[in-house]
């Protein structure tokens, strides 16, 4: 017996495979090397906003530590510069999300997050 709605059905169909494509070349396009120092743009500022024991641990060599729970309705001192390219990072990403979010709201324009340590395949300074 034929389908009682065959363009219904070819339609369907067509958006499962459309929807399933997508995701497979979403997991795909995430898979990248870890990022190394090249990826900082040069002039730029890097910012660790792990705590100062996890920052004494091991950090991104030039990176200075403002810690997240520091970050406030003011500018810190450390960052003058409201247009300066600044790199967020933390351990795994998700308190950088947040330093972004703060910073941008403070009035930073052009602030990356860079996502977590764990994903960083260069130098560590201690």
């Amino acid at each position: 017996m034929a389908p009682k709605h065959p363009i219904r059905l070819a339609l369907i169909v067509a958006f499962a495979l459309v929807l399933i494509q997508s995701a497979l070349g979403g997991c795909a396009a995430q898979e990248q090397d870890a990022p190394t120092a090249e990826v900082f743009e040069p002039g730029s500022i890097v910012v660790d906003v792990r705590t100062p024991e996890e920052y004494a641990e091991g950090h991104i060599p030039g990176a200075i530590n403002i810690p997240l729970d520091t970050l406030g309705d003011g500018q810190p001192a450390e960052l003058p510069d409201l247009d300066q390219r600044i790199y967020v990072y933390c351990r795994s990403g998700r308190r950088s999300a947040t330093a972004r979010s703060t910073l941008t709201g403070i009035g930073y324009t052009d602030v990356v997050d860079f996502g977590g340590i764990l994903d960083w395949d260069g130098e560590i300074e201690y």
